[in-house]
């Protein structure tokens, strides 16, 4: 039975793997293709918000349907499928206008990701929550890596078009993975479908409200920053295509090795109290930092500080959303979860695009810091007030 479980997990982690893969390989290059093509900073904003969009509008209905439905697996090979279909439409139209419907139907693939979350953390116990989110997190940063070292190879050598074709591969392989899946037959045609009002009523909890707005700023920061504008910054100061692979490649590493950390003890010891308002202020310094340095080199190393948050600030932020939420609602509440996020990806990179064409980077990155600092506000005033009442979930 073991054997059985530890090839699921195995099965299972290499679709994760492949499927954020397909979703990142052509990311490093994205905004300095789209800009070398003419297109104008605030259309690629636009375009790099564009991937928002569909998760904006599909979590929270996902969410709902896996948990009426009581299954996932249809939902993990939809967003596998449709990573890959998105690149094709990348390869057919490889301008702004391609990217854009791409973009958009790459954000539907991710709205699937409720489902995998919720499939894989639904194997272990409560008290194994946050261990199983960091291990999840970083088979998801893992695959960007991957998707990061493959494009920083070969994207001088192949060039975007072909860079996607990569990308057509991993959601096919990843799709095809997933029919090995194993999942319990669900119970919901024996106690029937739980009413929509009801799954909702998971929503309203002070906690989880508080820590998807935690995700909204790290997840809208770095999409607006690591994967997009910090590698425009590195072209304007003189960096090869190389080195803005190379910059990501830093990123990805740094998000792997502190997701592996914040399921360790060491993470464990200061908590969620202690990390997330740190690692928010890291955000502060690091947006504060990369459009006013001017050097190449100190940017690569401000890279690591974006990745600490995606590998700490975000498991730390997913586990304590998900805290007490009963196993039958999790699907909704975690779809609730991405939909705020998602906000913030969407929103992020369309209003820092305007403030650039407007003001500059310097002033893009500055607002940035500031909605960093104001996380940091929102979350000490919350662990203050936490001792005054009990978890709101319904």
């Amino acid at each position: 039975m073991k054997q059985k479980r530890n090839s699921q997990n195995i099965i299972f982690l290499a679709i994760v793997t492949l499927f954020w893969f397909a979703q990142y390989v052509y990311i490093p290059y994205q905004t300095t293709y789209l800009t070398a093509a003419g297109t104008a900073g605030n259309v690629v904003g636009i375009i790099v918000g564009a991937y928002g969009v569909s998760q904006l509008i599909l979590r929270l209905p996902v969410g709902l349907s896996a948990d009426r439905v009581g299954r996932h697996k249809p939902f993990i090979m939809s967003g596998a499928a449709a990573s890959g279909l998105a690149s094709l439409c990348r390869v057919v139209m490889c301008n702004g206008t391609g990217f854009l419907a791409a973009n958009l139907l790459s954000g539907l693939a991710s709205a699937m990701w409720i489902s995998f979350m919720v499939f894989f953390t639904g194997k272990f116990s409560a008290g194994e929550q946050q261990r199983a989110t960091s291990r999840i997190v970083m088979f998801n940063n893992l695959g960007m890596l991957l998707g990061f070292v493959a494009s920083t190879l070969c994207y001088t050598q192949i060039g975007m078009r072909n860079l996607c074709m990569f990308s057509v591969a991993a959601g096919g392989i990843a799709f095809i993975l997933a029919f090995f899946l194993k999942e319990e037959k669900s119970d919901r045609t024996v106690h029937g479908m739980p009413a929509v009002q009801e799954l909702l009523s998971v929503c309203k909890g002070r906690r989880i409200i508080v820590f998807s707005v935690i995700a909204l700023i790290q997840q809208g920061i770095q999409l607006t920053t690591t994967m997009s504008f910090t590698n425009q910054i590195l072209k304007d100061c003189g960096a090869s295509d190389a080195l803005v692979g190379i910059s990501s490649i830093i990123y990805m590493v740094s998000a792997v090795s502190f997701s592996a950390l914040a399921s360790s003890g060491f993470c464990g010891k200061r908590g969620p109290r202690f990390w997330i308002p740190a690692v928010l202020a890291v955000l502060v310094v690091y947006c504060g930092m990369v459009p006013a340095v001017g050097s190449v080199p100190v940017i690569l190393v401000l890279q690591i500080l974006p990745g600490m948050a995606t590998g700490i600030l975000f498991s730390y932020a997913t586990s304590e959303a998900m805290q007490g939420v009963p196993a039958e609602k999790k699907s909704t509440a975690m779809g609730f979860f991405q939909a705020v996020y998602a906000v913030g990806m969407t929103t992020f990179p369309m209003f820092t695009g305007s403030i650039v064409s407007a003001g500059g980077m310097q002033a893009g990155y500055l607002v940035l810091a500031g909605i960093a600092a104001a996380g940091i506000v929102i979350v000490k005033v919350y662990y203050m007030q936490e001792v005054n009442f009990t978890t709101e979930v319904q």
